[in-house]
């Protein structure tokens, strides 16, 4: 006999690097291509007891051209990665052996450069028509 269940997960977004509530209410829906990211700096894994990862909240990313999907905004890459798209608003839940994540995208608005997960440079980022429209305050000089 089967037995269906059903669970749920409740999940407190960490947005500190969040400066404004600006833009907060237009964000868009994306695609994230999990294997592109780096454990434990873009998300956290599902472990023991948690059956659910997430990719973390503030996570810069960039589209990638070939596939439409989004992996980290590298600014060295040719990929598509190199335009800074936005970033991951809320935490993205994803269960083990997930490579495509659902997550909102925020494109616009006022982030602290400071407490970007996995850091971020203002600087070398290149303004683009394609691209996100962020400022970027509270910045560390390089």
């Amino acid at each position: 006999m089967i037995q269906p269940y059903t669970t749920s997960t409740a999940m407190t977004a960490a947005r500190d690097w969040l400066a404004s509530r600006h833009g907060t209410d237009a964000t868009e829906t994306i695609t994230l291509d999990l294997s592109l990211f780096t454990t434990h700096t873009h998300y956290v894994e599902p472990a023991a007891g948690n059956p659910h990862g997430y990719v973390r909240s503030g996570v810069p990313v960039g589209r990638i051209k070939a596939s439409g999907l989004y992996g980290p905004y590298d600014p060295a890459a040719k990929d598509g990665r190199e335009v800074l798209a936005g970033l991951v608003y809320a935490e993205a839940a994803y269960t083990a052996g997930t490579t495509n994540v659902p997550a909102a995208l925020f494109w616009h608005g006022t982030v602290s450069a400071a407490k970007i997960p996995g850091g971020i440079d203002p600087s070398k980022i290149v303004p683009s028509p394609d691209g996100a429209q962020i400022r970027f305050v509270g910045a560390v000089s390089a």
